[in-house]
């Protein structure tokens, strides 16, 4: 299974902002993480609308880790910014001839769903903590 870009930048937001207690502006995470500053804008504004990110507007705005967003399961994460996609997409143009009596796609989904279920424990803290916390708190400092 592969990750969508978005989800890995996103992610790497929240770890991030998990180690830090002030604002980071998008310029300063697209610096730190080495992404183009309008994808990620687009990724901290959907962290924004589910909760995980709070935004200050202004000069001197930028955004930080909502309060109690460190204790966000990864694996509902991932669910949510992977959205409803499975492995293969057996309804494509043109449509799998195996579709009607193929075993694949289930033992896919127990698949997928077993890959999530493996990151529900893990949380954003979690992904933050040592020794990972001092590789964060190093990025765009150099």
């Amino acid at each position: 299974m592969r990750l969508n870009r978005s989800t890995d930048i996103g992610l790497r937001i929240l770890m991030l902002g998990a180690t830090r207690t002030d604002l980071l502006t998008v310029d300063e995470l697209a610096d730190s993480l080495a992404v183009a500053r309008h994808h990620l804008a687009k990724v901290v504004q959907r962290l924004q609308h589910l909760g995980l990110l709070e935004t200050v507007r202004g000069r001197h705005g930028g955004v930080r880790l909502a309060v109690g967003a460190g204790t966000a399961s990864i694996g509902a994460l991932v669910r949510e910014l992977e959205g409803a996609t499975e492995v293969v997409d057996c309804d494509g143009e043109p449509a799998c001839p195996l579709s009607s009596g193929c075993r694949l796609r289930g033992a896919l989904r127990r698949a997928q769903e077993a890959f999530y279920t493996t990151l529900d424990p893990i949380t954003v803290g979690d992904l933050a903590a040592p020794p990972t916390r001092q590789v964060l708190l190093s990025l765009g400092r150099r």
